[in-house]
């Protein structure tokens, strides 16, 4: 998935810090002295353990290569390739955004764009990659020009995050109209004719008791949302009291202390894919605050 980490903040505009682009399952396919990025095409499925049942299904849609990495180099298994085009390239479509919302037409300027260092980073489960990347245009309006200390030359950071999946013991949960739950739906085609093809699951953390034979259990893994750093006061008072009332709800469904809000702790990432993080948004207009959720669609 992609982020942008440092951006124009206009409301306006329409970017903000933190601000998520596409999320995908992907998959690493060697063919023959390249080694493609694949994203499956998960809204079609045959959830049989028929295969010839399943492959006609896969093949019968699309899915998508977003890239081809040359491997320069293969040893004992591992390939070792050249990422530099993929992550410097406009992932988030800054230049569609900025066109499309009137503002000019901005091309990238490779000759002023690099990986920022700083923010690059290898974690157990998860790999983040980010650039810094710079475009070039002739500002239309007020809003880049307003926001920009130069207009010609817009330089935003673009994060990159590869995350292992985690295992399949998830529990799904059927989604009800009557909920108030977000859901995601797919197609399964191996379902019996005589009932709808379309299904849907609610969208939800992995949540499980410690104790399931107790009435009130503290959780195995509990939901931990971080605050920003740079959230002020008397806002950041006000966002840790608030978060924590939700921890009430979990109570009453028998959890202890399965939600909890805290402090990010000193020196961490913010789009370090290991935190649930809620990010102050300094913004040149007023605008409205918004939340979304990166999520392993192949559970739903």
């Amino acid at each position: 998935m992609n982020e942008l980490a440092a951006v124009l903040e206009s409301n306006d505009i329409g970017f903000d810090r933190g601000q998520f682009g596409e999320s995908a399952v992907v998959k690493f396919i060697r063919a023959g002295n390249k080694l493609l990025l694949i994203q499956p095409n998960l809204n079609f499925r045959a959830i049989t353990t028929n295969i010839e049942e399943m492959k006609s299904v896969e093949e019968a849609f699309a899915q998508s290569v977003l890239f081809g990495f040359p491997i320069e180099e293969q040893q004992n298994g591992y390939f070792l390739i050249d990422v530099s085009s993929f992550f410097l390239g406009d992932a988030h479509g800054v230049s569609k955004r900025l066109k499309d919302a009137k503002q000019g037409t901005y091309k990238l300027d490779l000759s002023k764009s690099a990986f920022y260092l700083e923010r690059t980073k290898a974690f157990p489960k998860n790999v983040e990659f980010e650039t810094l990347l710079t475009f070039q245009g002739e500002a239309e309006g007020n809003y880049i020009k307003s926001v920009s200390p130069n207009s010609s030359f817009v330089t935003v950071r673009q994060h990159h995050s590869f995350i292992e999946l985690p295992d399949d013991n998830y529990e799904k949960r059927r989604f009800d109209t009557r909920s108030g739950a977000i859901d995601f739906s797919y197609l399964d085609y191996a379902t019996p004719i005589e009932s709808s093809i379309k299904k849907q699951f609610i969208i939800r953390h992995r949540l499980e008791k410690k104790n399931p034979e107790l009435t009130v259990s503290e959780a195995k893994e509990p939901i931990i949302y971080y605050l920003d750093r740079g959230a002020p006061e008397p806002v950041r008072y006000a966002l840790l009291e608030g978060g924590s009332w939700w921890n009430e709800a979990f109570e009453a469904i028998g959890y202890k202390d399965a939600f909890q809000i805290k402090m990010l702790p000193e020196g961490v990432d913010p789009l370090d894919m290991r935190y649930n993080v809620i990010q102050w948004v300094h913004r040149a207009t007023r605008g409205w605050s918004y939340g979304v959720a990166v999520v392993d669609t192949r559970t739903c």
